[in-house]
């Protein structure tokens, strides 16, 4: 395959990363849509690595960093999707962590090797591509981790006594629901 035809390919894989990314992260966290597009962030991750592999091979002295980049960030996407499958207690802090991760990994990769090129950005530091997108991510991340707490979002309905403590004191909490997996 020329080159030229797998930088193509690599691109249209990124963008499909990209997309499927923001959806995923964006769509309810139930079977549908978000796992439709984590299934297709994951396949296009996976060509996005593949690719970059070759091209970074094929350029070693001037993009390895790209490829150990690379790297990390579908290593993370395949531990997210390891740890989703799993169902443990921390399999859904995993999860976000992971999957985050290997998107803040894919942007950062981006930027690094474009950044330079972009309108905007190239008035930028270059140690600013490095940082930005995990200076971004990162508190998106630790937003998501605080919305989910032991697999199960923290939604207390309204009028619900739960967690809420009333003037005379904190409220009796009831027991969580069984487990699914028959652990306690």
């Amino acid at each position: 395959m020329p080159f030229e035809a797998l930088v193509a390919v690599h691109v249209l894989a990124g963008l499909a990363c990209v997309v499927a990314g923001s959806a995923s992260a964006l769509a309810q966290k139930r079977r549908g849509l978000h796992s439709a597009a984590g299934r297709v962030y994951l396949a296009a991750y996976a060509v996005v690595f593949a690719t970059a592999t070759i091209m970074s091979l094929a350029h070693w002295e001037r993009d390895a960093h790209l490829f150990f980049v690379g790297a990390t960030g579908f290593a993370l996407a395949a531990l997210g999707l390891a740890a989703r499958r799993r169902r443990g207690r921390l399999s859904t802090p995993v999860h976000i962590v992971a999957m985050g991760g290997s998107y803040v990994a894919l942007l950062t990769a981006f930027y690094v090797d474009n950044g330079p090129r972009l309108p905007l950005w190239r008035l930028l530091p270059p140690e600013s591509f490095w940082i930005l997108p995990s200076a971004v991510g990162v508190p998106l991340i630790l937003r998501a981790l605080t919305r989910h707490r032991g697999g199960r979002a923290r939604r207390v309905p309204s009028g619900s006594r739960g967690a809420r403590s009333s003037p005379a004191g904190p409220t009796a909490r009831s027991a969580p629901p069984p487990r699914r997996d028959g652990r306690q």
